[in-house]
């Protein structure tokens, strides 16, 4: 079928030829001097009923706008669906005296999470049904899942709505029944080796900040809070020490870390800092005999491993292990009886280390491809030779695979298996864009290889680009729609992300934000000049920040972009920012900046993308939010739709979606997922692919 067309629907049976017109409701505000006019600020009212009739108006419209593609909808849906093998197993790890596992089951949505005692042929105990537990709800998210260690009990907090507001249960496996306990706005969990003794976080009502850190015994009606972190900078996670040893407590904000221990078999201690807290300091901690093993960035801007007494840690009693090293980035450890795995960046890509504890003999991992993405599986076990680890790259799907700490020897426990899919037609490559400051930009690309690069070929540019998050080139079956009718995919790894280090991160936010703009622009720019693509053949897509990546650049060169998809994008960035009653406000300071303070309230409001909507032809835009959503209000998407309908010009098309029933990863539901991600393609390929036939 043909996927191309008249853009604007003119004419077409049934179609809503003028988009739906928000009303404009006078909002003034001044600060440092500057007045502010915000018209859609109504918008931020979910009780107005005429907040709930402009979504539901904008939705109809989306609607009528995609029904000529229901049927390409549902083509690339199949399409999707069939290279996924829907009745499937992970891969079991051992914990105790169980294997535990989870499978999917066609024509189920959810996960189901299982365990066999001792061997992989005894009979199946199903310990939490995903399909059960969803049934009655739009949408369902799993938090916690953790088993006490005589294996008797599980920890497991579930969300229903998308706010991400989790409450914990504890489940009796030996009866498959749940105990009393219903603990809200949970996080984080560990057990006490006592087997009745659990650890949790919780988040604060209106910030959704993590707060507050408790002990509570099974049985009794309340909690005690152990800890409760008084600046609002910081988040609080709790985990356990791979020995089982400790219960750990970090207490963290974008800057700075400060971690607390108490020992798993004294549940009753108070907690102790492990080093005390010192703005710019950030590290973390494992534990092994008697030391701790701190990865740490004092005197290392990309970190370092060091070695301390575990009842004497503080720093003149550090012995360094593994030293700074140029283009290395030590991101995390894991630490077992003989040996720990270093999890690294390095040449802008993750990598793996071990080493051995007894020697401090170093040896890197050797990984197959250049682009490519690996990661630590699940592994429990701390008295083990044997590590897991899942790998995955562009055009090889994910594989799970164990190495052997001693002989460097590893074996391939399971490679996703993707039906109808042939890795021999695609290729991938690297290449580098140059930002006008002289910076290496990398892009990643995935496409087939009869694909054309003629100039005019299709492609899909991503990126994300903040709080140093890297976005790593993996496979996802579902981009084989795109790949298969000639679209290029690539992902560019700009500052503010991780991909090369601190550095790289620190460069690309506050009031280097702007880096992370140009460095997209010019990765377009790249892309377009090296034959890859045409502007009227290349689409951007990004999310959450990545969203306003999206629409930051729409605004700056609106010329360079045939279509843009921004999934709940963060937009409005004054408002939201100076409104310290929203969840995640205050902590994200230490990212954009404080828009309180008149310079940072100035560099924001340069690439804030609601503030700078102007008078010009912007690209066509698919505009996703989600109402339930507690990182980024839907109403950032809705009034950045409504204010480019009142002052955008040109003819492309301008859709804002919203999901009524989920958060900010959207539906839940594995195929729920699919049929949107079906919607976005048909809607990309429609405007940058050349007519099917």
């Amino acid at each position: 079928m043909s996927i191309a067309g008249d853009h604007r629907g003119a004419g077409r049976p049934g179609f809503k030829d003028e988009p739906p017109v928000a009303k404009r409701v006078p909002h003034r505000t001044q600060i440092h001097g500057h007045v502010r006019d915000d018209e859609y600020f109504w918008l931020r009212d979910m009780d107005d009923p005429d907040t709930m009739a402009y979504l539901r108006a904008e939705q109809a419209y989306a609607d009528a706008f995609m029904r000529p593609t229901e049927g390409f909808v549902s083509e690339l849906y199949d399409e999707m669906l069939s290279h996924i093998k829907q009745t499937d197993l992970g891969v079991p790890y051992r914990l105790g005296d169980f294997w535990y596992y989870s499978r999917t089951e066609e024509g189920k949505q959810y996960p189901i999470f299982a365990r066999k005692r001792g061997s992989l042929d005894a009979g199946e105990e199903i310990t939490l049904d995903l399909n059960v537990l969803a049934e009655g709800h739009p949408y369902l998210g799993i938090g916690a899942y953790k088993v006490s260690d005589d294996g008797h009990l599980l920890a497991y907090s579930v969300d229903t709505t998308g706010y991400r507001r989790y409450t914990l249960h504890v489940r009796d496996l030996r009866t498959n029944t749940d105990l009393a306990e219903a603990i809200s706005r949970a996080g984080d969990v560990a057990w006490a080796t006592d087997n009745r003794t659990l650890f949790y976080t919780t988040e604060d009502e209106t910030s959704k900040r993590r707060n507050k850190f408790w002990r509570h015994v099974l049985g009794e009606p309340d909690s005690a809070l152990v800890y409760e972190e008084p600046d609002e900078h910081y988040d609080v996670g709790a985990t356990r020490s791979n020995d089982r040893r400790y219960i750990f407590l970090a207490a963290y904000s974008k800057s700075t870390t400060e971690w607390h221990a108490l020992r798993a078999d004294r549940p009753a201690d108070a907690l102790a800092v492990v080093i005390p807290r010192s703005e710019g300091h950030r590290y973390s901690v494992e534990h092994h005999g008697e030391r701790l093993y701190i990865l740490t960035n004092r005197g290392a801007e990309d970190f370092r491993l060091v070695t301390a007494p575990e009842n004497s840690p503080a720093e003149e009693n550090w012995r360094e292990i593994i030293p700074e090293r140029a283009g290395v980035h030590l991101a995390d450890i894991d630490v077992f009886e003989h040996h720990a795995v270093l999890r690294l960046r390095s040449g802008g890509f993750s990598n793996l280390e071990v080493l051995d504890l007894a020697t401090g003999a170093l040896h890197p991992v050797a990984l197959a491809e250049t682009v490519h993405d690996v990661s630590g599986h699940v592994n429990p076990e701390f008295h083990t030779h044997a590590y897991r680890f899942a790998y995955t790259s562009l055009v090889t799907p994910n594989s799970v695979y164990e190495l052997d700490l001693r002989s460097g020897e590893r074996t391939l426990l399971k490679i996703t298996e993707v039906p109808g899919y042939d890795p021999a037609a695609y290729a991938t490559e690297l290449t580098h864009a140059t930002a006008a400051d002289g910076t290496r930009v990398p892009v990643s690309l995935v496409r087939r290889k009869d694909a054309a690069r003629d100039g005019p070929a299709p492609l899909v540019l991503y990126a994300y680009g903040s709080y140093g998050i890297s976005v790593d080139p993996s496979f996802l079956a579902p981009r084989l729609v795109l790949l298969d009718r000639g679209v290029t995919f690539a992902i560019a790894h700009i500052r503010g992300g991780g991909e090369l280090g601190e550095a790289w991160r620190t460069s690309g936010h506050l009031r280097k934000k702007a880096n992370t703009f140009t460095d997209f622009i010019a990765a377009a720019e790249h892309l377009i000049a090296e034959k890859y693509t045409s502007r009227d053949r290349l689409a951007i897509a990004g999310g959450s920040a990545g969203g306003l990546l999206v629409a930051a650049v729409s605004n700056m060169r609106p010329d360079l972009f045939a279509a843009a998809v921004a999934h709940v994008p963060f937009v409005d960035v004054v408002n939201t920012m100076l409104d310290a009653t929203l969840p995640l406000t205050t902590s994200e300071y230490l990212e954009w900046g404080n828009p309180n303070v008149a310079a940072d309230y100035d560099y924001i409001r340069s690439y804030s993308p609601y503030d700078n909507v102007v008078a010009q032809p912007y690209p066509a835009m698919l505009v996703k939010v989600s109402i339930h959503d507690s990182q980024v209000p839907y109403w950032e998407g809705a009034k950045l739709v409504a204010k480019l309908r009142a002052r955008g010009t040109g003819a492309k098309p301008l859709l804002l979606v919203t999901n009524f029933g989920a958060g900010h990863g959207g539906s839940s539901g594995r195929y729920d997922h699919l049929k949107e991600v079906a919607f976005d393609d048909a809607f990309v390929l429609r405007l940058i692919a050349a007519p099917a036939g």
